[in-house]
């Protein structure tokens, strides 16, 4: 799975370098499904990066990776 998780990322990162921020992942919780990541940069401060999380990052994440059921900001 967490193989599956840094592919993942790997195809959402240009999305969110293009507006300078990244993601960075934590950890991967192969038992509940929770992918824990950092966003960094312009993401820090951006009033959206709640919305980015979980409708952006997240929901692509969980069609793309069986067993995720949730990406958390640490």
């Amino acid at each position: 799975m967490r193989q599956q998780v840094e592919e993942t990322i790997e195809a959402i990162r240009p999305a969110l370098q293009a507006d300078g921020g990244d993601i960075v992942l934590r950890d991967v919780d192969e038992v509940t499904g929770v992918v824990s990541v950092s966003l960094v940069g312009a993401c820090v401060s951006c009033p959206a990066s709640s919305q980015t999380l979980k409708a952006g990052v997240e929901r692509i994440m969980r069609d793309r990776v069986d067993g995720v059921t949730e990406v958390v900001a640490v």
